[in-house]
Order: structure tokens, then C-alpha cells, then sequence
């Protein structure tokens, strides 16, 4: 049985604790967060402190904060030692306190309290300072139903960078896209199937080769038409910059 004590309370840390609770090999030790109020409502299910004196021993402790605190926390951690990971996809391992024996444990996906997630299906990157810890952090990932990845640092960096372009930057497209639908009173439900079906062929096939479109084939009427129907200049500049881009990446010009 592998004891964890989680360190914040974010989207995140919910995630997590309630995978952790479902796990069979794991047990949430304690959940601790500096402001009580946001985990009070657990208190019936686990130890919910928000005193760091307080933290009991656990086989890792896992630091699921903000990036800016993540280096704070774990030199305000009271022990020395211990196993302490962060969750993080950009801060490097060396942002944790020496005084600790450190590691990550990074599960690449979009966290939304709200939204259901299983975690079965999410990819767990893992880094250790300490060659003796490897085999307990694939274990943590493995009891979730995970796949555990050896990822160095520079390595889960250029994952996040990707992830952001693939993720953040693509549902801001959906935001442009449901605006420009929503101001000619279009259900924006219409193209749900679209966002669907482009997001499954690139399970079966390269990006490279999944695109269409008229950027694609230079199709110049098109891209002339849809330019006039932007009325919002940002969208325009966007319109246009992704446009260029795609004709260069498939020989257009």
C-alpha cells in the first residue's frame, strides 16, 4: 500500500485525490492546502490540515500547486528526507528543495474541477533524482490505471510547450469559432462532430497528413471570402496567420 499526502488544492490536487481515493493500492494520508476553506468539505474522508507542522509521515507527497509555489512549499516543508514530487509540466526538478529527495509526477492533461476525467487514460511523466525511487513513482502511476513515462526535465518542457498549442491554444479557436457562430444565431452544437472527428484522425494518422482545407489546396476564392466575412480584426490577423502557415507547411504559396 503506497501512503501519499497531497499539497494543494487546485484542479489538479481534486483530480488526484479522487483517483488516489479510488485506487486500491493507495492511501490518501492527508490533504493539506493553506487555505482550510477549500478543502474543509473532505474533512469527513481524509485528514485535511492547513498547518505544514502538522504533516504526517507518507511514502510521498505529492505538491500539486501553482508553479510560483512550488519551489516556497517545498523549503517550508518541516522534514528532511522525504520523497516530495511536483506536478508540473514546466518547472524543473531542481526547483525542489534539496533538503528532500525529489521527483515529478506529471499528468499530461486538461484539469477542470467540473469536468469527469478518467484517469486511466492519462499519461503520467516521471522524473526522479534518486535512481531508488523510480520503481514507487511507476507504481503510484500504475495503481491509477496510468502509463508511466521516464521523461527527463527539457523532455516534459517540450511536452507542456506542445501541449499548450494542442490544448489552450485550440480551444481559444474554439472560443473564435463558437463567437462567429453564436453572432448569426448558429447552435454552435453543429460543429461538435467536426471538433470530434479532427480530433480522431490524428489517432490514426500524422497531423501532416490529416489536414485539409482551403489553406491546404490554395484555394484563393476561399480564403478571399472568409477574410471579408471577419468583421473582428484579432480574428482576421488570426485567420490569416494560421493560414500562411499552413500553405508553408504544404508547399503552398
Amino acid at each position: 500500500m503506497i501512503t501519499v499526502t497531497i499539497l494543494g488544492a487546485g484542479n489538479v490536487a481534486s483530480h488526484l485525490y479522487k483517483a488516489f481515493k479510488n485506487a486500491k493500492n493507495v492511501t490518501v494520508k492527508q490533504w493539506y492546502n493553506r487555505t482550510y476553506s477549500d478543502i474543509s468539505s473532505y474533512a469527513n474522508d481524509v485528514d485535511t490540515i492547513d498547518d505544514l507542522a502538522q504533516l504526517k509521515d507518507a511514502d510521498i507527497y505529492i505538491m500539486a500547486v501553482s508553479d510560483d509555489s512550488i519551489a516556497s512549499l517545498s523549503r517550508a516543508l518541516p522534514f528532511e528526507n522525504r520523497l516530495v514530487a511536483h506536478t508540473s509540466g514546466s518547472v524543473s526538478i531542481h526547483d525542489l528543495d534539496r533538503k528532500n529527495q525529489r521527483a515529478v509526477f506529471y499528468p499530461l492533461q486538461t484539469f477542470s474541477k467540473d469536468a469527469e476525467l478518467d484517469f486511466s487514460e492519462v499519461p503520467i511523466c516521471i522524473e526522479v533524482t534518486e535512481k531508488e525511487n523510480l520503481q514507487l513513482m511507476k507504481d503510484l502511476a500504475e495503481a491509477l490505471g496510468c502509463k508511466p513515462y521516464k521523461i527527463t526535465t527539457e523532455q516534459r518542457q517540450t511536452l507542456h510547450l506542445s501541449a499548450v498549442f494542442i490544448n489552450n491554444f485550440t480551444n481559444q479557436l474554439y472560443r473564435i469559432a463558437h463567437e462567429i457562430s453564436d453572432a448569426k444565431s448558429i447552435n454552435f452544437d453543429i460543429l461538435k462532430p467536426l471538433i470530434m472527428e479532427t480530433a480522431r484522425k490524428v489517432q490514426d494518422m500524422s497531423p501532416y497528413k490529416a489536414q485539409t482545407g482551403p489553406a491546404k489546396r490554395n484555394d484563393k476564392k476561399t480564403i478571399k471570402r472568409h477574410l471579408k466575412q471577419l468583421e473582428n480584426e484579432e480574428h482576421k490577423a488570426i485567420y490569416e496567420l494560421l493560414t500562411a502557415s499552413i500553405k508553408k507547411t504544404h508547399g503552398q504559396r
